[in-house]
């Protein structure tokens, strides 16, 4: 006791005694951070299984997140384009200045002997049989049955459609009939030494009593020799997407009372217009 009375005395009066603590200190370090060892690798390990559980959780939350952000993206690309698409019908409502109706597409057949789509207006929205149907760029055909609800067109590349059109550039009346592929239209009967150029617009002549005058139709891609016929071989293509429209134009060109008389054909047959098709040549039929 008086030993240790003593060198505290010593050391708290002169700090003699500070050397000898620095040395015990360095020779106790060993003890102090063997001892400290396992509480530190505890919380070690307890922070990283917390950080990883919680990685893991947020990773979980982010996958999640972003798949619903990648929905609500593709949803937003839809409406943009359905933006899009009606921003073009409106643009074509102003061109042509008759009264239109936009519908919707319900059903699509696109096959060679029957090319016809389905539209959600019918006979409440005033749709009559005979009534032009408009994309945001041409024409796609006319309207053949109805009901209250729903519409059937048919489409302008049926192998039962004619349509009366002119070449814009000359005024060169003449038919384009359906050949039953959805990117193509016929010119026939043509003489050879006709003016008919490749890249040459087609928009319809007004004749035939169902489309005015002016509308685009179709774009003629081949002019050809036939070596066999007096005649040239003309295709053309349709200006409207047939194949990719989602939306279309039911135009009012006349009085649907007035149209009413001409809706149907004896029988039951669906009208499809005033012109007369001329009969195929041998060739064709076969």
């Amino acid at each position: 006791m008086l030993l240790s009375l003593g060198l505290m005395f010593a050391d708290a009066r002169d700090r003699h005694l500070d050397w000898v603590r620095s040395t015990l200190a360095v020779a106790a370090y060993p003890i102090h951070w063997l001892a400290s060892q396992p509480s530190q690798l505890a919380r070690t390990l307890n922070s990283r299984l917390a950080t990883e559980a919680d990685l893991r959780e947020r990773n979980t939350l982010l996958e999640h997140e972003n798949l619903a952000l990648k929905g609500r993206m593709q949803r937003f690309l839809a409406l943009q384009s359905e933006n899009s698409r009606l921003r073009d019908l409106l643009g074509s409502s102003f061109k042509v200045g008759d009264r239109v109706l936009v519908a919707e597409l319900l059903q699509v057949e696109l096959d060679p002997y029957r090319q016809q789509v389905l539209v959600n207006k019918g006979t409440a929205s005033g749709v009559y049989v005979g009534q032009p149907v408009l994309d945001a760029h041409a024409v796609m055909g006319q309207v053949i049955a109805v009901n209250p609800l729903t519409a059937t067109v048919l489409l302008i590349t049926d192998a039962d459609h004619a349509l009366p059109v002119q070449i814009n550039r000359n005024g060169l009346r003449t038919i384009a009939t359906g050949t039953g592929l959805v990117n193509q239209l016929r010119l026939p009967h043509l003489p050879k030494n006709t003016d008919v150029r490749v890249g040459d617009l087609l928009v319809t002549s007004g004749m035939g009593g169902v489309f005015p005058a002016g509308y685009p139709v179709a774009r003629i891609v081949e002019v050809a020799d036939d070596p066999n016929s007096p005649f040239a071989i003309v295709n053309a293509e349709p200006t409207a997407r047939l194949d990719r429209s989602h939306e279309v134009l039911l135009v009012w060109t006349v009085d649907p009372v007035q149209a009413t008389p001409n809706a149907a054909t004896p029988g039951g047959a669906h009208p499809v217009i005033s012109v007369p098709r001329v009969p195929a040549r041998p060739e064709d039929r076969s």
